[in-house]
């Protein structure tokens, strides 16, 4: 499906059938294909007034039988454009949903978005590690060269969870009479910060790997 959809993937269709369902796991979440099971969550976050404003729309305004019925009707369809993702915890609870969209196959760029509707799990880094886990999924599996998003100007929590993944400030826009934050990350700039973590974690290792051959015993 991914090859068709995405001719510039990285990965065969014989990797894609060994991924349907979880496509990419850490150490809390997990990033899963969407199913028809997430329809009772997904309306509860979609008439959700504070989550809403925090997506800078409105409640959805659809009784729950239209909407389950266009969700099994979205399912059916794959995206050309858009890929849209569960995001579950590693004991598989439906938390909330991420996608990437307005896929531009000709210049490699997506725009990413979130949303962690179990309130329950908010300000506990399941947003950041959510992002993180997709920019892999991202410039890993697929060629994107730029990955970008906005949020809105006053949502200053979730422009602080963007920036820990390298998203960085590009210019405020307005959209709909809303002030919005662009943001963007570049692949090079995610692997250099990603290489860098790596080397961060290997010399603590070193560190403590000496300090620990070095004790009495």
């Amino acid at each position: 499906m991914f090859k068709k959809a995405f001719p510039w993937s990285r990965r065969s269709p014989e990797e894609e059938s060994e991924c349907d369902g979880v496509l990419i796991s850490g150490p809390r979440i997990v990033l899963r294909e969407k199913k028809i099971e997430d329809v009772k969550d997904d309306y509860a976050w979609r008439t959700d007034p504070e989550l809403a404003e925090l997506d800078a729309t409105r409640p959805l305004n659809m009784a729950y039988e239209d909407f389950a019925r266009y969700s099994k009707e979205e399912l059916s369809l794959p995206g050309i454009r858009s890929k849209r993702l569960a995001v579950d915890t590693v004991e598989g609870r439906h938390i909330g949903n991420c996608m990437f969209y307005d896929i531009d196959l000709r210049s490699g760029e997506a725009e990413l978005g979130i949303m962690i509707g179990d309130k329950a799990y908010w300000s506990q880094g399941y947003g950041t590690e959510t992002v993180g886990l997709l920019l892999d999924h991202m410039f890993t599996t697929y060629a994107f060269k730029r990955v970008y998003l906005h949020t809105l100007t006053w949502n200053k929590r979730a422009q602080n969870s963007f920036r820990k993944s390298g998203f960085q400030d590009v210019r405020e826009v307005r959209r709909s009479g809303l002030d919005f934050l662009n943001m963007e990350v570049w692949r090079h700039e995610w692997e250099a910060m990603r290489n860098a973590s790596a080397d961060e974690d290997q010399t603590s290792n070193d560190i403590s790997s000496s300090e620990n051959s070095n004790s009495p015993s």
